[in-house]
């Protein structure tokens, strides 16, 4: 399964934030929109990755406010990417192993979407209960006992 599949399934809706628009502007968008990323963007290209993460981390060094933080003070301005062609597996290896949520979508500079852990897990899960029921009726479909068909003619 590929990147692609997953975006197929999810649609195109992005969210994008400038890395100069303030912080507190940036939380609100993902509150009202029930998101817990925003990708960074800047002239048309990817420079960064806001996530709740970093929200919470700018938040506790702030003394519990926001305050007059700018996105790009608290963004992750290395974020991992991938291309709609990167294999299901190369992705939950890279997430796994950097603790990444959530992760852009790239085909060359164009940004094409963005995956989460949960599209991910969702992929596999749903992958596995596919494979159950084929399987499942497979065995069902199970030709019978061919014994009987063996025996020489009376």
């Amino acid at each position: 399964m590929k990147v692609a599949d997953i975006l197929r399934v999810k649609g195109n809706t992005l969210f994008t934030v400038p890395p100069e628009q303030p912080l507190a502007d940036a939380v609100r968008t993902m509150a009202e929109m029930d998101i817990g990323s925003l990708v960074v963007m800047d002239h048309g290209d990817l420079v960064g990755m806001l996530t709740f993460r970093e929200v919470i981390q700018a938040v506790v060094r702030n003394g519990g406010s926001v305050g007059t933080t700018i996105v790009r003070t608290v963004m992750d301005d290395a974020p991992l990417t991938c291309t709609p062609e990167t294999d299901m597996d190369e992705v939950r290896r890279m997430m796994l192993q950097r603790h990444a949520r959530y992760m852009p979508v790239l085909d060359r500079k164009t940004l094409m979407g963005v995956v989460s852990f949960y599209d991910v897990a969702k992929a596999v899960v749903d992958s596995q209960d596919f494979e159950n029921r084929m399987l499942k009726a497979y065995i069902r479909d199970w030709p019978a006992d061919d014994a009987a068909d063996t025996r020489s003619p009376a």
